[in-house]
């Protein structure tokens, strides 16, 4: 579904993406680990189109590399920031539906409303209050589920369980879960080591701007020297 081969990108002379080649299935759960600063989040915004790559990025044989978000958005691609951009000023309600697509009704695709609020019984019950009085759960939850309305086919969640109760982190998982079970390819950049190799597919590690492991969450299990140089703090 997604390509990325050799990406590169830049934050003016600093050289952040060196090089980067993965690919995500259909209905797979790839997750992205790495340290703070190594680029898992420069990968988003550069496959979304907020930073501009260098190297090829197809989605569904498409190449996407140098379109506009809003282009690549409407193509089927959703992006869950990791500041959790919601709209403060406005309802829960008016939040949700500002994540349907031009002429898109709601319930027309994979994911409703009512879907949204039989999942997260607190977005229900808080339908019609400003998003701003919202938890910091509450928030995450609202940002992952406006991006669902859009009914994309491939989603990037940027550290969906950072600051979250151990109650949140579950229903964030049981979320990432049910994504799948939906058909909807993930990408998760994600510091918690164990939701990571727990619910996903595959995992990519990345260090120094470049991919240094692949393989199948009991791979990584089974590399204590990937997991030492890489990953413990």
């Amino acid at each position: 579904m997604l390509d990325v081969i050799d990406m590169h990108a830049y934050y003016g002379k600093s050289h952040i993406l060196q090089g980067v080649t993965l690919n995500i299935k259909e209905g797979e759960i790839v997750a992205l680990l790495g340290r703070n600063g190594v680029g898992r989040s420069t990968t988003c915004k550069a496959v979304m189109g907020e930073v501009t790559p260098v190297g090829s990025v197809r989605f569904r044989g498409q190449e996407i590399a140098g379109r506009k978000a809003y282009e690549i958005a409407n193509l089927g691609i959703g992006y869950v920031p990791e500041n959790r951009d919601i709209f403060p000023g406005l309802t829960c309600r008016q939040n949700l539906t500002l994540g349907l697509k031009p002429g898109q009704k709601d319930g027309a695709g994979r994911w409703s409303m009512e879907n949204m609020f039989d999942m997260f019984e607190n977005l229900r019950n808080r339908a019609d209050v400003e998003a701003s009085v919202l938890s910091g759960g509450e928030q995450q939850m609202l940002t992952m589920c406006r991006t669902l309305m859009g009914d994309p086919d491939l989603v990037m969640i940027d550290e969906p369980t950072e600051g979250l109760s151990p109650q949140m982190v579950k229903r964030v998982a049981d979320l990432l879960q049910e994504i799948a079970r939906r058909g909807v390819s993930t990408l998760l950049v994600e510091q918690k080591l164990s939701i990571a190799m727990d619910i996903a597919n595959r995992v990519y590690v990345m260090g120094h701007g470049r991919i240094v492991f692949e393989g199948t969450p009991d791979e990584l299990r089974n590399r204590d020297d990937v997991r030492k140089e890489w990953l413990e703090v």
